[in-house]
């Protein structure tokens, strides 16, 4: 365990090094979650209305901060299938490296950056008016359900990241931008269809939005369904679920690489 461990930080610091060697890359990135609160608190803001409270970026800031976390797969599948394309994961697997310090570097090098996202994100939200109303400790309680479905979705991109090639990887957007918009981060599920209002009840992403909602103090559309009443044992359950099942999943896709 502790060569493991040692592997993972050092997979994870060479991780660091390439991002600190890409500024524009990395600023990029971090910047785009400020645009998308400008854009929504003040463009598409003026324009939406949630049942329940009369200030939309109170609604809008923790949906923004699950859907940043939740959006973050993409950056991580896409790295994931470079270093395999180009022989990076080749040349780890014929060193004498840890498999498992591999992946879990890539995990410890992501949530680094998602950790700082976060915190961009949260100062974006200050700035423009957003607050939490329930004390510290439950702000850091709902950082830390954001923190919990990122670190699961981390498992989730580096598996499917290893099947993907990179253009296929570099598309994946088209796909996961939709499952972050039928939720309950920018409009209530009441506001779609039946059918899609389910869906999107029942969306992991709208459990840790709603729960981050109610640990924030931050008013908004609050459901009758299970899975609305039960957000905050979903918040956790989804997360640990997903973690369980793609964990395992992305060491074994790892092991058997043979590109």
């Amino acid at each position: 365990m502790t060569y493991v461990l040692y592997d993972s930080w050092t997979i994870a610091r060479t991780n660091l090094v390439h991002w600190r060697r890409n500024p524009t890359a990395i600023a990029s990135g971090l910047l785009y979650p400020v645009v998308m609160v400008l854009l929504f608190g003040y463009v598409f803001g003026s324009a939406m209305a949630v049942a329940g409270t009369d200030d939309y970026r109170d609604y809008l800031m923790p949906g923004m901060f699950g859907q940043t976390m939740a959006v973050g797969i993409t950056s991580t599948l896409i790295v994931v299938t470079t270093q395999a394309s180009y022989g990076v994961t080749d040349r780890y697997r014929s060193m004498p490296v840890s498999q498992a310090g591999v992946v879990l570097g890539r995990a410890i090098s992501d949530m680094i950056n998602s950790v700082l996202e976060l915190a961009i994100l949260v100062a974006a939200g200050l700035v423009v008016g957003w607050s939490w109303h329930k004390g510290p400790l439950n702000a850091l309680a709902a950082v830390g359900l954001l923190l919990l479905l990122r670190f699961s979705l981390i498992w989730v991109g580096i598996f499917v990241g290893l099947k993907l090639t990179p253009e296929a990887a570099g598309a994946s957007w088209m796909l996961l931008l939709p499952l972050t918009m039928v939720a309950n981060t920018f409009v209530s599920p009441s506001q779609m269809p039946g059918w899609m209002a389910v869906l999107a009840e029942w969306n992991p992403l709208s459990a840790t939005v709603a729960a981050c909602r109610q640990l924030f103090g931050n008013k908004g559309w609050v459901g009758d369904s299970w899975a609305s009443e039960h957000a905050m044992l979903l918040a956790v359950a989804w997360p640990v679920a997903i973690t369980l099942v793609f964990l395992p999943l992305s060491a074994r896709a790892y092991r058997r690489l043979s590109r």
